[in-house]
């Protein structure tokens, strides 16, 4: 299991000029998963993402995790 994830202030994906999904404020999550992956690293990765303190607090230190700022994932599937 990989994931490439990228903190933004909004984000899209559009298949054939259609909106499929969208975000204000918060992660983009190309996620790739293969048949080994099982439960457990999903939910270890879920775990790990939640947690990461990568938005700036009132001081303009990365001290923030994506529940803390009220974001949104938007995840998409790499294969």
């Amino acid at each position: 299991m990989r994931a490439v994830i990228q903190r933004v202030s909004r984000s899209s994906v559009k298949v054939n000029g259609h909106t499929l999904g969208q975000t204000a404020l918060g992660l983009l999550i190309l996620l790739g998963i293969e048949d080994m992956d099982d439960r457990t690293d999903v939910e270890w990765l879920a775990k790990k993402i939640v947690g990461l303190r990568i938005f700036s607090d009132e001081d303009e230190k990365m001290n923030l995790n994506i529940e803390a700022v009220e974001g949104e994932l938007l995840v998409i599937s790499q294969f």
